[in-house]
């Protein structure tokens, strides 16, 4: 129950650094007191003169609404004698010397729909949520050994309806549906929080605690994150705690002065993205910061943070050279143990570009306390490996290689997301080399590769259907493309491949265990083939994968394996029905007990041109019936799938 007035503990853990609940403290709240029935602001401005609330229950009037000050630091707060739901609201700040500023609530969970800027009161109780399954699952399984496949989105281009935006509940109608067909395992969303410009994506935001009215209310996107868990899919959010963008209305100078900014100048302007850096060294912002971070888990269930920019946060801006910001540090510290400390099974995700050490070590072993962090070395390297010509392959061989000498410093995610499909970079499709059909074979054995390298996965939308031109924010994806053949074969491939990924332990189970990785030939950078064995918990529970990164093929090619078993190919990315030209190993593959390649035995096998092969030892006769019928099982659901999605033509 929010209280009349501001507890004296409240205010003074607040000024602390350590007030993680503060939006209950801050923000507009409707409350109830011996019947009587109020709405209570309040704000923290400590250079104001005066601080007066205005909006539409007042006519923009606030000459008699003049708000209390509580302490010397600078909150502030009234109350309204009667339940203002629904109504606009701004804050008339009086400045130091005498302007009058019109903000919105930092605290506020809803606002006006751009370009309006005003807040709105609006009680997020009521919702009747229904994931508890969800949350029971989520708590039993330790989420490091399990399958993770993220699908990273941008809400608004996804997909239109009529040129406009769908909703947080039409979308949950749409999205949820082909997420599940493809096999995907958590949505990545890009961020959500109030922001003034379609073009920023969500990154520079002014309401940190208001879902974005664009598409719908907090109780609709309450009911877009509930669906999701009810079908198993979890929710990310990307978040941006290291700066936020400078319009009027926004914290920026919030009262005239620097608030929730640096003061130096240096130090404040983020002069790349033209918005001004948190201060993270202000007890109140770290107060305003972790408690966002604990308010969307608390009241909208999400499930991880994907959080943006670590780099610009851990060093200083603005200098020639890299100079650490102690401050920084300690706020990823203190925001990870807070969250751990709600929920230990969230996933925090550090986006950083820096080899700054521990980054997803417990802070009391000295690391940043994140558990997963994105691996953008692998990103680029790979990426340049790929672009490179073919026939030029075997002189940046170590671009491919020199990932798992560092595979397992830090728990890593393997993105490939918004970032390399846009502003000139072109799609993944579009930076292969060579002919058409050239682009998608090398473009299926560069997503193979990617589902075998140890660490979690993430493909943003429209890579699972070879999106031809970059991310164009404003429209939806090229929905059109499905009419296309290889297009569509790109999709099947890559929900095979996917289902290949979950269905074998070895890619998943020991990701950040060194003992889930062996090469059996890194040195052929002649013919630019690489093979390696993937390992789960058992010890004869291994695959073998083989990657081809020229367009020649060979028969009866030798390749060392671990088990005198006979062995099938369980995917090859060259099979005509994913567009590929056919080499693939249709009969089971028998070992020979002869050394090669430094492991006991080897087989021979064909190699498909830009292509990956993945070889799984031949099980005993119950569990090979089993799997028989699992296969079966999963080939038929997907059909029915398939057959229902064509019917109501609903993804093109």
């Amino acid at each position: 129950m929010i209280a009349a007035n501001p507890t004296d503990l409240e205010v003074y853990l607040f000024h602390e650094g350590s007030l993680y609940k503060s939006y209950e403290l801050f923000g507009a709240h409707v409350i109830n007191e011996g019947g009587k029935v109020g709405t209570r602001f309040c704000v923290w401005a400590p250079h104001a003169r005066e601080v007066r609330l205005v909006g539409s229950f007042n006519d923009w009037d606030g000459t008699d609404f003049r708000l209390e000050k509580v302490n010397d630091e600078g909150v502030w707060t009234i109350v309204v004698a009667e339940n203002l739901e629904g109504h606009l609201y701004k804050y008339e700040i009086v400045t130091p010397d005498g302007q009058v500023l019109f903000k919105a609530d930092p605290y506020a969970f809803y606002s006006e729909l751009r370009p309006h800027t005003a807040s709105i009161v609006y009680d997020l109780k009521g919702y009747q949520w229904n994931d508890q399954s969800w949350k029971r699952k989520k708590r039993r399984k330790r989420i490091y050994d399990q399958p993770m496949v993220i699908y990273e989105l941008h809400f608004g281009s996804w997909k239109k309806k009529d040129g406009r935006f769908y909703t947080y509940r039409e979308m949950a109608d749409e999205l949820i549906p082909y997420v599940l067909d493809h096999g995907f395992t958590h949505i990545e969303l890009l961020p959500l929080v109030e922001h003034p410009l379609d073009r920023s994506w969500g990154y520079q935001g002014t309401g940190y605690y208001a879902v974005t009215s664009r598409y719908g209310t907090p109780h609709d996107f309450m009911y877009f994150v509930d669906r999701c868990h009810q079908a198993g899919i979890g929710v990310i959010m990307d978040w941006v705690p290291g700066h936020f963008c400078k319009d009027a209305h926004g914290l920026y100078m919030f009262d005239g002065a620097p608030t929730y900014e640096y003061a130096n100048e240096k130090d404040r302007e983020n002069y790349v993205w033209g918005t001004a850096n948190f201060d993270l060294g202000k007890p109140e912002v770290r107060s305003f910061l972790i408690s966002n971070a604990l308010f969307w888990l608390e009241y909208y269930h999400i499930d991880g943070f994907r959080v943006d920019a670590v780099a610009n946060m851990l060093y200083w801006p603005n200098n020639d050279r890299l100079y650490e910001n102690p401050y920084a540090v300690e706020f990823l510290r203190k925001l990870n143990e807070a969250v751990f400390a709600y929920d230990p099974n969230v996933l925090m995700i550090a986006e950083d570009s820096t080899d700054w050490p521990k980054v997803t070590a417990p802070t009391y072993e000295g690391g940043l306390g994140f558990n997963y962090k994105w691996n953008m070395g692998w990103m680029n390297d790979m990426l340049k490996y790929m672009e490179t010509p073919p026939y030029e392959r075997r002189h940046v061989h170590n671009q491919v290689t020199f990932s798992l000498l560092y595979a397992y410093s830090e728990n890593f995610i393997l993105p490939f997301s918004h970032d390399e499909v846009v502003h000139g970079k072109k799609s993944l499709l579009n930076k292969m080399p060579g002919s058409y059909e050239e682009k998608f074979t090398q473009l299926r054995l560069l997503y193979g590769y990617m589902m075998a390298h140890p660490g979690k996965k993430l493909l943003f939308m429209g890579n699972e259907f070879a999106q031809f031109d970059e991310w164009k924010f404003e429209d939806e994806l090229d929905w059109v493309l499905f009419d296309f053949e290889l297009h569509r074969k790109m999709n099947d491939y890559m929900k095979e491949l996917i289902a290949c990924y979950k269905r074998y332990k070895p890619f998943y189970e020991l990701d950040h265990d060194p003992q889930g990785f062996e090469w059996i030939d890194v040195h052929n950078a002649e013919q630019s083939i690489f093979s390696f064995i993937r390992r789960g918990k058992k010890e004869d529970d291994v695959l073998v994968i083989v990657c081809n990164f020229t367009n020649q093929a060979y028969d009866d090619y030798k390749v060392g394996v671990p088990l005198l078993v006979p062995y099938r190919e369980v995917l090859n990315s060259d099979a005509v029905t994913f567009g590929g030209s056919g080499h693939v190993n249709g009969k089971r593959l028998s070992a020979f007990n002869e050394p090669f390649h430094g492991k006991p035995y080897h087989v021979r096998m064909t190699i498909p041109p830009f292509g990956i092969s993945i070889l799984r030892p031949v099980q005993k006769r119950g569990e090979r019936k089993r799997n028989e019928k699992e296969m079966h099982r999963h080939v038929i659901g997907r059909r029915a799938r398939k057959s229902a999605s064509l019917a109501d033509d609903k993804h093109r």
